[in-house]
């Protein structure tokens, strides 16, 4: 079974923008440097196509997978959620409570995941004990250190 791939409108508008590029603009770059690089002569010890045509075949990897991520695509409408329970696309606010610390996650699909953002997969063990819960309720993430305890407190569209 294909997976499908949960994304918000935006970063489905990247994905396609980004496609669009590889295919006009970067693709035609890549087929210049290869055609510049054959005219250096014998191409058994030209590492300059050879790099050309290492560059092609990562272009033609990354629109393969651009293009398999929006085959398999299902946006996710965030005017259509409620507040009330945590489910991908909301922005989650939690208390550490161990530290007291408060912190705020946006939960969002595989693809959009980047920690450093504070955007967390609802397919990491975060985000996985994060969703349905309801504010005030409390969760358990278990850690290669340990358990780590959160309480929802705040739940926002």
């Amino acid at each position: 079974m294909q997976k499908s791939y949960k994304l918000t409108r935006e970063r489905l508008t990247a994905l396609e923008e980004e496609l669009r590029y590889l295919k006009t603009v970067r693709e035609k770059e890549v087929a210049e440097q290869i055609k510049e690089a054959r005219s250096f002569g014998d191409l058994s010890e030209n590492s300059e196509y050879d790099e050309a045509k290492n560059e092609q075949g990562r272009l033609f990897s990354r629109i393969a997978e651009i293009e398999n991520v929006l085959m398999h695509a299902s946006v996710i409408e965030t005017e259509q959620l409620q507040a009330d329970k945590v489910i991908t696309g909301c922005r989650v606010r939690v208390v550490d409570l161990e530290t007291e610390e408060e912190e705020e996650y946006t939960l969002v699909g595989s693809q959009e995941a980047n920690p450093l953002k504070n955007l967390i997969s609802d397919e990491s063990p975060f985000g996985r004990a994060l969703l349905g819960c309801a504010e005030g309720q409390e969760i358990r993430v278990e850690v290669p250190v340990g358990t780590l305890r959160y309480r929802v407190a705040g739940i926002q569209i």
